[in-house]
């Protein structure tokens, strides 16, 4: 009983410390920026309170809790999947085209849609797959390439070629590809909110892909964690010599997960095109990058991923208010979510050691009195 709490202690302990490090590190910043830390920090819980804000949170923290989740696949496998962002922006386009042009009942259309983004996403992901076990390529190399040639060639040339056929030829007034129609879109959340609240103001819609993001993580928990496949991953991330000889084939592992990654990467992009019905010639982008983040500071971990998702979206949301109240200056969460990244993995190797030292301590312990 003992050893379960002091487990269950050293658990909460890495992210509590993460979480005081980073509070104290940004006060300092806020205070050689010149700024009251007290004042700041009210100032962004006072707007987080709001319910209008908390939906802006919720739409924030959705493409950035599946972009965490898609890259926590490709690291538990010890892979390294930076191409996310590459991925989700022309499984986006792809997707938002497709819903545009077709005309489907209501359900079947939304399934259509993202089908064809996690189809595009993994087929995407899984050139990297098949480069690296086809010619030993990094992944590292291969999706930083692919990002470029996503973002700068095949995302331009495909709004080039779409949005010129769209209706109105992609005039002022309407920028992107063909609007996907209402039979092709996920209804908001607001009703369901609204039984337990107020009546949401000021135009804000909680999106319905919270839904999907919601079955997205316990789809990787279950996965990773119930099953022989999640097993397999695990055991071929950790080593793939030992997991070979236990008759996983390291090759089809590489190309299921970098597959898997690049599928749940695909669907990053629907919250926007939802919202928005096209998929707009300035999207929203970096949030690839971000689920890296997300992704290390939930420690890959499905519940894990949802708290830092929700962390870096309250930072996102909070950065205009502090503008607006003159409390610091909108750079000052870029650096406030640099040194929460930081404290969690000076946090994390802390515990570790301790972990680590514990656990050494009590094997030789067993080893004495055996010998005894």
């Amino acid at each position: 009983m003992r050893a379960a709490l002091r487990r269950v202690a050293l658990g909460a302990a890495a992210p509590t410390m993460a979480l005081l490090l980073a509070i104290v590190a940004s006060s300092i910043v806020l205070l050689l920026a010149g700024s009251n830390p007290f004042k700041a920090y009210g100032d962004m819980l006072n707007h987080a309170s709001k319910l209008e804000t908390m939906i802006d949170i919720l739409n924030r923290a959705t493409p950035l809790f599946i972009s965490g989740i898609a890259a926590a696949i490709g690291f538990r496998m010890n892979l390294f999947n930076i191409g996310v962002e590459g991925q989700y922006l022309l499984a986006a386009l792809v997707a938002a085209e497709v819903g545009g042009v077709i005309h489907l009942p209501a359900p079947i259309h939304v399934t259509v849609i993202f089908l064809v983004a996690m189809t595009v996403g993994a087929t995407y992901s899984g050139v990297a797959g098949v480069l690296k076990v086809s010619r030993g390529i990094s992944e590292v190399i291969s999706t930083i390439m692919l990002n470029a040639i996503a973002i700068s060639g095949l995302l331009v040339a495909g709004l080039k070629l779409w949005q010129a056929a769209a209706p109105g030829g992609g005039n002022v007034t309407r920028l992107g590809t063909a609007e996907i129609p209402k039979s092709g879109r996920i209804p908001n959340l607001n009703r369901i909110v609204e039984v337990f609240t107020r009546d949401i103001g000021r135009d804000r819609r909680l999106t319905g892909v919270l839904v999907v993001a919601i079955a997205v993580g316990i789809g990787y928990h279950v996965l990773l964690n119930r099953s022989r496949f999640g097993y397999d991953l695990r055991a071929s991330g950790a080593n793939p010599f030992a997991a070979k000889a236990g008759g996983v084939s390291p090759k089809r592992m590489v190309l299921s997960a970098m597959a898997l990654s690049g599928a749940v990467a695909g669907l990053v992009g629907m919250t926007e095109v939802m919202q928005s019905g096209i998929f707009p010639s300035n999207p929203i982008q970096g949030l690839g990058f971000a689920g890296i983040a997300v992704a290390l500071l939930g420690r890959n971990s499905a519940v894990g991923a949802a708290v830092a998702a929700l962390m870096f979206a309250f930072l996102d949301i909070s950065s205009g208010i502090l503008q607006n109240t003159g409390s610091a200056s909108r750079e000052i969460i870029q650096i406030m979510q640099g040194l929460i990244i930081l404290a969690a993995v000076v946090a994390y190797q802390v515990t570790q050691r301790v972990r680590d030292r514990e656990e050494a301590k009590a094997a030789s312990a067993a080893l004495s009195g055996a010998t005894a």
